[in-house]
């Protein structure tokens, strides 16, 4: 069953998986590194030009999540062992409602959020068991421009609220 887009106020990502592929490329000195969609970064700014925000709510503490999200602009919280648990902190500081929450996984450790929030979506390549609490299941694997679609059809869905 999908969700009504349009009463999305607030966009929580996962990062491995969502904005990846979820693998990860481990050099010789132990560094990671790993491949996103520069196309993600575009449909972000629809969200902020739309007034929506959105954070990366990550359990891996890593200095690639936060290159990449200040070179996206977007708000990260990293080393979140219960994602759920900061998530419904955030909602009751923010005072958003959960119905009102958009959350974007991929994997078993999402499914706490998924279950909170009253949009749940999943990237095309999720495990089995969060597309089963997905409302949204995006077309496009992590990786590949999942989050452009997200926001691509989260703008979509504002713009066709505002001219009904």
């Amino acid at each position: 069953m999908e969700f009504d887009l349009s009463v999305v106020k607030f966009v929580v990502l996962d990062f491995d998986g969502v904005f990846t592929d979820n693998r990860v490329i481990v050099g010789e000195d132990g560094r990671e590194s790993v491949i996103c969609s520069r196309s993600d970064g575009l449909g972000l700014t629809r969200l902020k030009k739309l007034g929506i925000p959105a954070i990366i709510l990550s359990t891996e503490t890593n200095a690639v999540v936060s290159r990449r999200s200040e070179k996206l602009q977007i708000e990260c919280e990293q080393g979140i062992p219960d994602k759920a648990a900061r998530l419904r902190d955030l909602l009751q500081e923010r005072d958003i409602r959960p119905d009102e929450t958009a959350y974007v996984g991929n994997d078993v450790n999402d499914l706490g959020c998924l279950q909170l929030v009253g949009c749940p979506v999943a990237v095309a390549d999720a495990y089995p068991e969060v597309k089963a609490h997905a409302r949204l299941v995006l077309k496009t694997r992590g990786g590949y421009g999942a989050v452009r679609e997200f926001c691509d059809r989260l703008a979509a869905a504002y713009e066709f609220r505002s001219r009904a």
